[in-house]
Order: C-alpha cells, then structure tokens, then sequence
C-alpha cells in the first residue's frame, strides 16, 4: 500500500494536511437541555428557501436541504473553507493502493455517536452499503464504482474500499458518506427498509447538533452536542426554517426574526439588504453553476438544432446586465470558469432571433409546445424560465412555463419520463474538480443522477472514463477542456453564468466560513452576539 495523496486531490492540499489529526473534543455527553442553554453561545434561527422534507443523510444530495447534513451528521473527510480544501474528519489519514482501486481510511479513536455509542469502522460499512442499498441521495457518486459488499472492515477504526476501477475523484467525494449510527438503525429497521422511516424524522449521527424537532411543513430544530469530537460548537441551538417565498425571508431578516438566509435571490433584494445597516450581506466568488437542463432524449431536443434554437433564444446579456446588475459572471460551458478543466475559448450562445429561426428551419423532428419549468421559492430560476419565454415566443416556439418546489422538481429529474423539457437550476460545488460538473451533468451513466438533460455523446464518455483513470491534474485538464468544447458545440444544455456568494446574515452573527460545498451552511463556528 503507498501513499498517493497528493496526487489524487486538488491543488494545493498536501500529504502533511491529510495526515495531520485534529483535537479530539472531551466535553461530557448527555447533558440535559438546561444545562446546554447555561452554556451560552446564542442560537440562530435561519430561513431556507427549500423544504426539509426529510432527515435521511442519504436521501437528498443538493445544497439546498444541505444544512441536516453537514451539522447533525459527519463524513469521512469534509471540504471546508473558499477555494474548497478537502480535510481529515471522521478519519484521521488514508492511502492509496498503487492501482488506485483501494483506498484504506483510519478512523479518529473516541468519536460518539449522540447517543453516546462508539463510532467504529463497522457503521462506515454500513452506512455504505446503505447508500447502495436505498439508492437515493449521493448514490450515483458510488454506484458504478462500489459493489454491495465490496467494503470491508480490517479492524475496529480501519475500513477499505475496494473500487472497480481506479478513481481520481473518490476521496473527494467520500464528504458524502455521511456515518450513520448501524446499531440504532438496525434497531428501527422495518421490513428491511434500513431505517429508511424511521430516519427520515429521527437523528443517527455524530454531528456537532442532534435533532430535538422535525416537521416537513416548518423545518427542523437542533441543539448543540457537546460530545462532538472536535469540541463543542459555538452555538446552542439552530432552527433551520422553511420559508418559499423570497419576499418573506427578506422581510423576516430585516425585522430580526431571522438571523440569516440563502444567498440566491434576485439583485434587487440583495441591493435592498446592502444598504440596511443591520445587515453584514458577505461576498465570494463561488463555483456554482446556472443552466437549463434540456432533455436530450425526447424529441423535439433530439434534433440538434432544435435545442441550438433554444440556446439563441435566451437574452444572455439582458439577464446578466439588467436583471441580475452584473453581479454574476457569463460562463459559457458546462465547468465553471474558475475551475481548472474550464477552457478559455468557448464563444458560447448569444441572444440572436434570427440564427434561432435559421436552425428552427433545419429542425428534422416535429415540432410541439415544450415545458419550461422553475422552482419555488428559487425567484431567479422562475425568472430565467420567464425570461426564455419571451424569447421562444419570438421565434416561433410554443411554451408553457411551470414551476414547483425542490421536493418535487428532484424527483422527476430522476426519472426520464417525468423530467420537464426544460428546467433553470444551479449545479453546486459538490467536490472541487472538474468531473463535479462535466462528469455529472453529461456522462450517460449519469442519467437518473447529475443528467438532468439525459445527454449522452459516446465520445465524451470515452473522455471522461479517461480523465478518471489518471490522477496527474495536468493530464487530468486538457480532457475535461476537450468535453466542454464537444459539449458547447452539442448545445447539450444551456449554460448561462457563473455564481457569486452573496450571504445574508444580521450584523450580530460571526463565525460564518463559507464553502461552496455546502454555501456557508455548516454552523459549527457560528456565533450570534
């Protein structure tokens, strides 16, 4: 076995960072409620423009329920900080076989789960084999690289994975195997669902907060666990909240009723917050990609020029410049522009009716009216949807515009049948390479997963199966460069921009480390004065 580890991460992340062991807390487990509140640290009540309609770690996959995740449950590794760096956690260092086909993790000794049982490498086994099994959430991350079965135990704090094939990206993403409590799902198990009922409104982690109150149609309600192993968070208690409408968070924040929100909104509500003095509205370059997804597999977007037609019918420059006051970035391909892989010279799409009506008329499929869709509570996909209509119309595209909550629009992306013909939504920062965009959102194996557009191109396959048999980062980049040129060219979606962070938080909350994995939602740091 020999260490690779620099090899097969980002930039920048070194042997000494992923081997180094972070301070394992000794605070007392199981205090009551009164004693947690005289500890002090504030609370922090923050409104989110998605619905928790579960608390299963390994049913959802998207940032914007991303907040049960990272606060009441831990991975193996965990990306933290802006550019992302990924860092030992519920592991202290792993290797790498010289294949790159198995990776051996050692676990941290000591971690609690919050019902004060020991974490071992046994509830890593399970809590892979469960993501394999419920086939939801981050499942396509691992499907196709992990056999059920195929990760083993070797001592009480030491797992192996043993992959198909060599994986440049696998240690990025085990930020994702969230560890779940085997002995207290196994307990609530019925009918060898793996908990899945019961977890859906209960707490299995080791989080730094555990779960005191869950309800779908409010959001849910979390105090702090002061057994975590990296010491006790800063606040006492959050309260996450489900509020769809972006008027109301807005309004909500400006009175104090809210302590903090999602960034995503329209400019205007951002300008609004700027200049209110209570507010401390945090900026940073993000790696969080806009695109409409259009779907490849059912006609008329089998054609094409059908779908080079929608590409020109959307006014790039307007949406950018008047719409969103140039505070985002165009970004013309399917990698963000400040990702390495991302190449330099792709023109992209303009806002032109008359070459739309030149490919319309070299359309060999009939045409129909298409479903362009937004997403509750998500104003600037609404908008886009809006705004991509009006440019249909004038060239001759019939359309109907439908928008629905995250819940509803995540399901049908799974699924080609109920999947929209057209849908405005961001691909966040799931880990920090390339493939989290080019791999997910265009390889065929990742259809019912990150290909919402069921796209397939059997020379991007062949590139992107080639990117992740290497580890070196300067063979890695021309291939990627390569895919989002064929896929420019294949108007395999519509890429729009590129995202800036815009973090909303009343003036009396510190502590905020934004991540684009994860949008700045980890409150473990969190103090609210």
């Amino acid at each position: 076995m020999t260490e690779r580890l620099g090899q097969l991460l980002p930039a920048g992340i070194g042997r000494r960072d992923l081997l180094k062991a972070a301070a394992a807390g000794g605070a007392v487990l199981g205090l009551p409620d009164a004693a947690l509140a005289q500890r002090g640290g504030g609370r922090i009540v923050f409104a989110n423009g998605s619905a928790f309609d579960t608390m299963d770690p390994h049913a959802t996959f998207d940032v914007g329920r991303v907040a049960y995740r990272l606060n009441l449950y831990d991975g193996l590794m965990r990306w933290l900080d802006n550019p992302p760096q990924l860092e030992p956690w519920l592991a202290e260092s792993f290797t790498v076989s010289e294949d790159g086909k198995q990776y051996v993790f050692k676990l941290r000794a000591g971690i609690k789960f919050h019902d004060g049982t020991d974490m071992t490498s046994e509830d890593v086994v399970y809590s892979m084999e469960r993501i394999l099994a419920v086939k939801k959430g981050a499942y396509p991350l691992f499907a196709l690289l992990i056999e059920p079965g195929s990760t083993k135990t070797r001592d009480r704090l030491t797992v192996e994975f043993n992959l198909k094939q060599a994986s440049a990206i696998f240690a990025a993403t085990t930020h994702d195997i969230y560890v779940v409590n085997s002995a207290l799902l196994k307990r609530n198990e019925r009918n060898d669902d793996w908990g899945q009922e019961w977890i859906a409104r209960n707490d299995a982690g080791s989080g730094s907060y555990i779960l005191r109150r869950f309800d779908p149609a409010r959001g849910f309600l979390a105090q702090r666990f002061d057994g975590h192993f990296k010491g006790p968070a800063a606040l006492s208690e959050i309260d996450f909240r489900y509020v769809a409408e972006v008027n109301s968070r807005v309004l909500g924040l400006v009175r104090g009723d809210f302590q903090g929100t999602d960034p995503y909104m329209p400019q205007d509500q951002i300008t609004r917050l700027q200049g209110d003095a209570n507010m401390n509205v945090m900026e940073a370059e993000s790696t969080r990609l806009f695109y409409a997804t259009m779907h490849n597999q059912r006609p008329p977007f089998t054609d094409v020029n059908f779908r080079k037609a929608v590409s020109y019918c959307f006014d790039y420059d307007g949406w950018i410049n008047n719409i969103l006051g140039r505070s985002v970035v165009r970004n013309t391909q399917v990698i963000p522009n400040p990702m390495w892989g991302a190449p330099k010279d792709v023109a992209g799409y303009t806002f032109d009716i008359d070459k739309a009506k030149w490919h319309l008329q070299r359309v060999q499929v009939p045409l129909r009216e298409i479903t362009v869709a937004g997403m509750i509570g998500y104003e600037q996909s609404m908008q886009a949807a809006a705004l991509l209509q009006n440019g249909l119309s004038r060239a001759g595209i019939q359309s109907k515009l439908l928008n629905e909550p995250w819940p509803v629009v995540s399901n049908k992306m799974r699924d080609p049948e109920q999947m929209y013909d057209m849908l405005f939504l961001w691909r966040s920062t799931y880990y920090a390479d390339p493939h989290n965009w080019a791999g997910e959102l265009l390889a065929t194996e990742r259809h019912r997963g990150g290909n919402a557009s069921y796209y397939s191109n059997p020379e991007v396959d062949r590139l992107l199966a080639e990117a992740l048999a290497v580890s070196a980062q300067a063979r890695r980049a021309p291939l990627y460069e390569q895919v989002a040129r064929i896929a420019a060219e294949d108007a395999a979606a519509l890429f729009i921009h590129n995202t800036k962070w815009y973090g909303p938080f009343r003036k009396n909350v510190e502590g905020v480390r934004f991540c684009s994995i994860g949008d700045g939602q980890e409150m473990r740091w969190v103090r609210v004065t």
